[in-house]
């Protein structure tokens, strides 16, 4: 099924939302998370340092394009060797862009005024060495506080609804209407998307795991008609990419789910055969 078929709106425009929409329509919403963490380092038989990850990363990069359409650097696993790392990542974001995938970086930034002008201005500026299709953010100082990066070129992801068992209580809490803070910020988000032009999907997203029902956080799934939906928790984390629609309701066509350690666990020569088995799971 494509996402016309699934109710997705046609592609109408050159930002985010619309670049999106033509990666998933061409190659189905599967992301493939790039982390070179030390574990899996050692599992491909690579040294824990920059030119380990490196190698990982663009190996990763090379068996994705053509496959999926999107790719998801975990920024800490490079931004752990320091400059070292910086230019891997660089080199490994321009890799994929140039391979055609669209890139959201991992980065879950998050400040106020000139800094967060600055964080926008490396993931998401023209010119800028990092430069990458989407980035994920942190809205703990309010959705407002983002302003710079929403008014960017590009996409941000902005945390909602996250699975670790440390956050639930403060994303659970209930403002006077009785609505948790995560569908606060998810109705905050669709408000701006659906001012936005056009009605397909927007530039601005949420982050939503996979391992928590979706009713659970108080969502609403019809705030979520034009809003991206990155999801990790598929694959090792436990979700089942199967279950998609069942996850998230009417949402689900919108919904980008992540898999990283169950693609890159078999080493560099399983990479492409665990894509094509996520990919037929998915049904997409």
């Amino acid at each position: 099924m494509t996402a016309v078929d699934a109710g997705r709106a046609p592609v109408v425009g050159t930002g985010f939302g619309a670049r999106l929409t033509e990666a998933m329509d061409a190659r189905g919403p599967l992301c493939v998370g790039i982390d070179p963490h030390a574990a899996l380092l050692e599992r491909w038989g690579l040294p824990d340092d920059a030119q380990g990850a490196r190698e990982l990363a663009l190996r990763v990069v090379e068996a994705a394009a053509g496959s999926v359409g999107i790719v998801k650097p975990q920024v800490a696993f490079f931004e752990r060797f320091g400059a070292a790392g910086y230019a891997v990542l660089e080199e490994v974001i321009a890799a994929a862009r140039t391979a055609g995938l669209l890139v959201i970086a991992d980065a879950k930034r998050g400040d106020v005024g000139s800094t967060l002008a600055a964080y926008a201005a490396a993931w998401l500026g023209e010119g800028s060495p990092l430069r990458a299709d989407a980035m994920t953010a942190v809205a703990f100082q309010g959705l407002g506080s983002l302003e710079e990066a929403i008014a960017a070129d590009g996409g941000v992801f902005v945390l909602a609804a996250t699975s670790n068992p440390e956050g639930r209580a403060l994303q659970a809490s209930r403002d006077e209407a009785g609505r948790t803070v995560s569908a606060q910020l998810v109705h905050e988000v669709a408000q701006r998307n659906a001012a936005a032009p056009g009605t397909g999907l927007g530039d601005l997203g949420v982050v939503i795991g996979a391992t928590r029902p979706l009713a659970e956080t108080g969502i609403d799934p019809a705030d979520l008609a034009r809003t991206p939906v990155l999801a990790p928790g598929f694959g090792a984390q436990g979700a089942r990419l199967g279950e998609l629609e069942q996850l998230f309701g009417a949402a689900w066509p919108a919904v980008i789910p992540t898999v990283s350690r169950s693609v890159l666990g078999d080493g560099a020569d399983g990479v492409r055969a665990a894509i094509a088995a996520h990919r037929a799971e998915l049904g997409r």
